[in-house]
């Protein structure tokens, strides 16, 4: 795995300083007609450190932002993806520029079952856009986290430049 670069001095609750964060994620990101531009950054809350960060189609195998950050935990402590809860601080928080994925035309987990099989170790995700209805229709994915207790916080004010991002090549 390359060594990952320099990370910001964010301030501890500056969500927007991680979005802005996030988004430097998504443009790194090919663009590509048939898909989003997303960037995503996990975060332990209590630390105010940055766990890992993730952009569409960083990985291999058509992999999502979230999806990145996820398994690049996995490699960090040698567990398959879906066990990552087990080793998440406490407070783990999830900053994504488009709101996780509830439906996938690849046929790969979405982003939400990712969220949700870790059994609650991800309780907060902040979101810079709702998903664009180009591809999937209606992303309910929102409302599945957040009846599983998941709270879903919008980070105001830069949903022009994530959404300029997030349809690079559209």
């Amino acid at each position: 795995m390359a060594s990952e670069p320099p990370r910001p001095n964010i301030a501890a609750g500056d969500h927007k300083g991680y979005m802005e964060y996030a988004l430097e994620q998504a443009r790194l990101s090919p663009p590509a007609p048939t898909k989003f531009c997303v960037g995503a950054v996990l975060v332990d809350a209590d630390k105010n450190e940055i766990l890992s960060t993730g952009y569409s189609l960083e990985l291999p195998e058509n992999t999502h932002a979230e999806q990145c950050c996820f398994i690049k935990v996995a490699q960090k402590h040698n567990l398959p993806e879906e066990r990552i809860g087990e080793v998440l601080p406490r407070n783990t928080v999830l900053y994504t520029t488009m709101e996780p994925c509830n439906k996938r035309l690849s046929g790969n987990k979405t982003c939400v079952e990712r969220i949700l099989r870790l059994n609650g170790a991800i309780k907060v995700i902040y979101v810079g856009i709702n998903e664009p209805e180009k591809f999937v229709g209606e992303n309910v994915g929102r409302k599945r986290l957040e009846d599983a207790g998941v709270v879903v916080t919008f980070v105001e004010g830069m949903q022009d430049r994530i959404l300029e991002a997030s349809t690079a090549g559209h």
